[in-house]
């Protein structure tokens, strides 16, 4: 589905995409792990968790997309970020859970299974969850100190428009999709 064109595009993702009390729990991980580590904090309001990157789609094919999302069947859960980390490669300090919830995974496989099925090509690699909190970050081997752990209620997952605007890159929710009562 997403083929270079004269088509207007947009560039999108899925993620879950927290209420702002929630976010505001990782955002408070910024400021100390910037005094260790300097970089840029992402903006608090921007904070969360990719499920699946497409890339630039023609805007005709946003429609088509949503409904692939539709066809997901997946249940609430819970989702605790307890642990700072580093990765050197791109020089980003981000927030990980150390255990992955099973209803996480399933989500991942069953929107990527829905993607696939609808023909949209996607960034396939090995699913990390994680929230990015600093960017041109810099920090050794070692382990980042332990943080306060942030809880987020899994409710549903967004479709998530990502844009340049004055420099900085600004996001647009542009659909939500409810998951199912965990047990229900």
């Amino acid at each position: 589905m997403n083929r270079p064109s004269d088509n207007p595009t947009a560039r999108v993702f899925f993620a879950l995409w927290p209420k702002a009390a929630e976010s505001r729990q990782l955002a408070a991980w910024q400021e100390p792990l910037k005094q260790l580590c300097g970089g840029r904090a992402m903006r608090g309001e921007t904070l969360h968790n990719t499920l699946v990157f497409i890339g630039d789609v023609e805007l005709y094919g946003l429609e088509v997309l949503q409904l692939a999302a539709q066809e997901v069947v997946g249940e609430g859960f819970a989702l605790r970020f307890d642990e700072a980390r580093y990765w050197g490669h791109n020089h980003i300090v981000y927030a990980a859970p150390r255990h992955v919830p099973q209803q996480l995974t399933e989500l991942v496989d069953a929107l990527e299974q829905r993607l696939a099925a609808h023909r949209f090509e996607f960034d396939r690699r090995e699913y990390k969850p994680h929230v990015t909190l600093l960017r041109n970050a810099h920090w050794s081997d070692a382990p980042l100190p332990a943080m306060q752990p942030a809880s987020w209620l899994i409710r549903d997952f967004a479709l998530v428009q990502s844009a340049q605007r004055d420099g900085s890159t600004g996001y647009r929710v542009l659909a939500r999709f409810p998951l199912g009562a965990a047990g229900g």
